[in-house]
């Protein structure tokens, strides 16, 4: 891998000025692929001004978020952003690992070494905090609400304030795409052995890694009758579904360095041009439909049975979103969410 290197900043600056002066209501992330550079590259040019680089404690950080009160936590990959509104807990981390949860609405598990830069940011009246990876991009934000704590905010940012403020970021070169191991080359008789003694659902990804198996190919090679194709929108169905029937889900959305979680019910459904959103108070996610290249209804044992969850991969073989009903360890999967995922399966079958 490449050593780390500065990103130049002043003519940078100028040509984010001059995109916003011209399109005022583009996003940055959207301007960031139009100049061709990373987010974490155009945030940092504003260090000085509406931005604060901040150091990279980031456990540290995380338990002071409790204090904030009521915000707005987002995590999103490329084609699904996940929203969600409440307060933090005391986040329990252990080594590169961290986890959110409790009684409160914001749900995450945080994977700590993908965590490399952070910015506190004061744009236009609103404040917000927000956290990218070792190649620039977004693993996670966190936007003040009318209810947040501002003074703890702004205590937050003292604390954790870096020495330095260069409008420059130094970033590691992403590594090429890890190819996929051949099939052949994989021990498919042990892999679906270890899918069949699945015990619960976490198990699954260490599954993954001692198996040498992707994500998308391990839906190719699960054991007979545990992975069903389904319709590539099966997503809008599901959500409609839920919402008309009041059933109580739960929908993953992870980047990088975050997996954020919804449960609940989810009651305004709205599609709008490419995108499927849920527009409900306390929860938004907006999926770009287009991008969901394919989706499976999974099977996976659990000492408390069957769990079975919607599975949606872009065209890259990367995850966009998984859904499951609501449970939690020690009962069963809702019969309701395992009958409408079986009417996806009767769908596709018939078309």
């Amino acid at each position: 891998m490449q050593p780390a290197t500065p990103t130049p900043s002043n003519n940078l600056a100028h040509a984010w000025r001059d995109l916003r002066a011209s399109e005022p209501k583009l996003r940055i992330r959207d301007a960031a692929t139009r100049l061709g550079v990373s987010e974490a590259e155009l945030r940092a040019t504003e260090c000085g001004t509406t931005t604060v680089r901040l150091i990279d404690d980031w456990p540290a950080i995380l338990r002071r978020l409790p204090l904030l009160g009521e915000v707005m936590a987002l995590t999103r990959n490329e084609s699904a952003v996940h929203e969600k509104t409440g307060e933090y807990t005391e986040p329990e981390i252990s080594g590169p690992h961290g986890i959110v949860h409790g009684d409160g609405p914001i749900d995450l598990r945080i994977f700590l070494s993908q965590w490399a830069h952070g910015f506190a940011v004061d744009e236009d009246g609103k404040q917000s905090l927000h956290f990218f990876d070792a190649h620039g991009d977004a693993v996670h934000k966190i936007y003040a609400k009318e209810k947040t704590e501002l003074a703890e905010y702004r205590q937050l940012v003292d604390i954790f304030r870096a020495e330095h403020q260069e409008p420059t970021i130094r970033l590691t070169p992403r590594p090429p795409r890890k190819a996929e191991t051949p099939d052949a080359e994989v021990d498919v008789a042990a892999f679906q052995a270890g899918w069949r003694g699945l015990r619960d659902t976490h198990e699954f990804f260490g599954l993954l890694r001692k198996s040498g198996v992707a994500r998308l190919q391990a839906m190719r090679l699960a054991p007979e009758g545990f992975v069903r194709p389904v319709a590539t929108d099966s997503i809008e169905a599901v959500l409609n579904s839920a919402a008309a029937s009041e059933l109580p889900i739960m929908i993953f959305v992870g980047s990088p360095g975050c997996i954020q979680i919804h449960t609940g019910p989810v009651r305004k459904i709205v599609p709008m041009g490419p995108w499927i959103n849920v527009l409900d108070p306390g929860f938004n996610l907006h999926l770009r439909r287009d991008l969901v290249a394919s989706a499976f209804v999974v099977d996976k044992p659990t000492d408390d049975g069957v769990v079975t969850s919607l599975e949606l991969f872009d065209a890259a073989g990367d995850n966009i979103a998984l859904l499951f009903g609501e449970r939690k360890p020690g009962r069963p999967e809702l019969t309701a969410w395992r009958e409408l995922l079986s009417t996806l399966q009767a769908a596709s079958n018939l078309s």
